[in-house]
């Protein structure tokens, strides 16, 4: 595991990869599916693993969390960067400080919560977080109430922010205030688009943002590196033939749920079994699963093409 501090070259370099975390029929860790998916990810170039959302740690038991740690630290190669997240909730949070200041791990990202919150609340509870782990920590903006640019800035400034993680969504992603404002408050080669694929090339086109996070990465690692790429290279058009390729499975993430999608995904294309998602979310409908299963494999063998 890649230990040094986190740049805007490491950043820049690969996707940020949003995984899964798979579990056996009694929600136990299986190590072994989670490491096929690793290996899946960075044999397809993927350097940054960040487990968030579609790892469910919103619900995680803080008693599972050191063992979580040890098995992602032992598990990637020495240049791969992994990013677990703490929280929501600010006790939460302070149990997991103590667990990563024991470990190597170079950033952490705080999962977002917006009741019982406030703004400077949130910077209190970043602060103490940070200074507690000794692990700076990624924003993860995904509500337009939940932080202002300019406490970002606060953050930042103060040196408690690896980078941040900007997923509002919008019906036009070049019609933006929140990320207008936060890309003057803040350096854009600290942003990262977090919304997958879709807005990916406005949002390092127009607004300059660094990188992109991508949960469809763990299907066709390869393609999404390319998409990356192509983008770096200014190739805009490449970039978005490349895009509309993942627009399938992202668009049933978008009706059926991100993080079930993506876990229904990953095991019907045969890449790892995910097993049943941590409650509090469910399995989706049979016939739901089968269309998910479509179009993963068909976004797999394109990736292996």
């Amino acid at each position: 595991m890649k230990t040094t501090p986190i740049t805007s070259a490491d950043l820049a370099r690969s996707i940020i990869a949003v995984p899964p975390l798979c579990r056996d029929e009694n929600l136990r860790l299986a190590e072994a599916e989670n490491e096929r998916l690793i290996r899946h990810l960075e044999g397809g170039g993927v350097r940054i693993l960040l487990y968030g959302g579609n790892a469910n740690l919103y619900h995680i038991a803080v008693s599972e969390y050191g063992q979580l740690l040890d098995f992602l630290e032992a598990s990637v190669g020495d240049d791969t960067l992994v990013i677990p997240s703490v929280g929501p909730m600010y006790g939460t949070m302070m149990d997991q400080a103590a667990l990563l200041r024991e470990r190597a791990f170079p950033a952490a990202m705080v999962l977002p919560t917006t009741f019982p919150a406030t703004v400077s609340g949130i910077q209190t509870a970043v602060r103490h977080f940070v200074e507690t782990s000794e692990v700076r920590a990624v924003i993860y903006i995904k509500d337009p109430h939940y932080i202002t640019p300019e406490a970002v800035k606060e953050l930042v400034d103060d040196g408690l922010v690896a980078w941040v993680k900007y997923a509002l969504v919008r019906d036009d992603p070049s019609q933006d205030p929140y990320l207008d404002a936060l890309a003057d408050q803040v350096d854009p080669n600290m942003i990262v688009s977090g919304i997958g694929e879709q807005p990916a090339i406005v949002h390092v086109d127009q607004f300059k943002v660094i990188g992109f996070t991508s949960g469809c990465v763990c299907v066709a690692p390869r393609q999404s590196m390319n998409l990356l790429e192509a983008l770096k290279a200014g190739k805009l058009g490449e970039a978005e033939a490349i895009r509309e390729r993942f627009k399938p499975l992202e668009d049933l993430r978008n009706g059926y749920g991100p993080i079930p999608v993506l876990h229904h995904a990953v095991a019907e294309a045969g890449i790892a079994e995910t097993g049943p998602p941590l409650p509090y979310l469910s399995p989706l409908e049979e016939d739901r699963v089968k269309e998910i299963g479509t179009a993963a494999r068909a976004l797999l063998e394109w990736n292996a093409s």
